[in-house]
C-alpha cells in the first residue's frame, strides 16, 4: 500500500524562483489498475511549467539514438537525455524534484531519463521499465511538461489500454506492480502536437534486485 501523503498547504519553493510547487501533493488522483498495481496523478504539481521546459530544452544534453529494427539501424522516434546520476544533471530542478520525491514515496530517487516528443510523429512503443525497476514492487515518479500526449496502460497479457492525457506540470505515478504486470506506451497520433518533454525519475535501490523470498 501506498504510504500516506502529507498535505502542506501553499506552493513550495524548491529552487531559486526557477521551480515552485503548486499543488504539492495536496491534490494526489488514485486509479486503481487491479488489486496489485494503480497511477496516481497530481495535477498541476508545478506552477510555471513553460519556465521549467525551457530550462530543460536548453540544458539537457539531448541525444538522437538508434536501435536495431531487424538488419538495419533506425533513429528512435525522440530524443533522449539520461543522467544515471543527478549530481550530473545540468539543472538543479531536477535534483530538488528528486530530493522532494524521495521525500514523499520514501524512495530514494538518484536519476533521471528524460524523453523529448517533437511533434505528433514521436512516439514511445508498448514497454515495462524492466531496466530500472527489477522489484516486484516499484515506485516510478513520470513529470510532464509541454504539449499534452495520451499515456496508454494495458495488461501484459492484453485487452484493453487505459489512457491518460497529462497536462503540462502534471506528475503522473506508477506504482505496485505497474512494471511487471503492465505495459505503457505513448503513440504517435494524427492531431499536430508541439514539443513534449516526460521526465522519469530513477532510483538505484528499484535497479536492484531484492532478496529472494522478500518482496519490497
Amino acid at each position: 500500500m501506498p504510504r500516506p501523503l502529507g498535505t502542506p498547504q501553499g506552493p513550495a519553493a524548491l529552487a531559486p524562483a526557477r521551480l515552485e510547487l503548486d499543488n504539492d501533493f495536496a491534490e494526489v488522483e488514485r486509479h486503481q489498475l487491479d488489486e496489485h498495481s494503480w497511477i496516481e496523478v497530481v495535477p498541476r504539481l508545478i506552477r510555471n511549467p513553460d519556465d521549467l521546459l525551457e530550462e530543460l530544452l536548453r540544458e539537457l544534453d539531448w541525444s538522437q539514438r538508434q536501435r536495431w529494427m531487424y538488419d538495419r539501424k533506425v533513429d528512435e522516434p525522440r530524443l533522449t537525455a539520461d543522467y544515471q546520476d543527478i549530481a550530473a544533471a545540468p539543472a538543479e530542478s531536477l535534483r530538488a524534484l528528486a530530493r522532494r520525491f524521495s521525500e514523499v514515496y520514501d524512495v530514494p530517487y538518484d536519476g533521471v531519463w528524460a524523453n523529448q516528443y517533437r511533434n505528433e510523429r514521436d512516439s514511445t512503443g508498448w514497454h515495462a521499465d524492466y531496466i530500472t525497476c527489477k522489484r516486484e514492487n516499484c515506485t516510478v515518479p513520470v513529470l510532464t511538461l509541454g504539449h499534452p500526449r495520451r499515456f496508454l496502460i494495458k495488461h501484459r497479457d492484453g485487452g484493453p489500454s487505459t489512457r491518460f492525457t497529462p497536462n503540462s506540470g502534471d506528475l503522473l505515478v506508477m506504482r505496485g506492480r505497474c512494471q511487471v504486470n503492465w505495459k505503457h506506451a505513448v503513440p504517435k497520433q494524427a492531431r499536430p502536437s508541439s514539443t513534449r518533454v516526460s521526465v522519469q525519475f530513477q532510483s538505484t535501490f528499484q535497479m536492484t534486485p531484492e532478496p529472494e523470498g522478500r518482496n519490497t
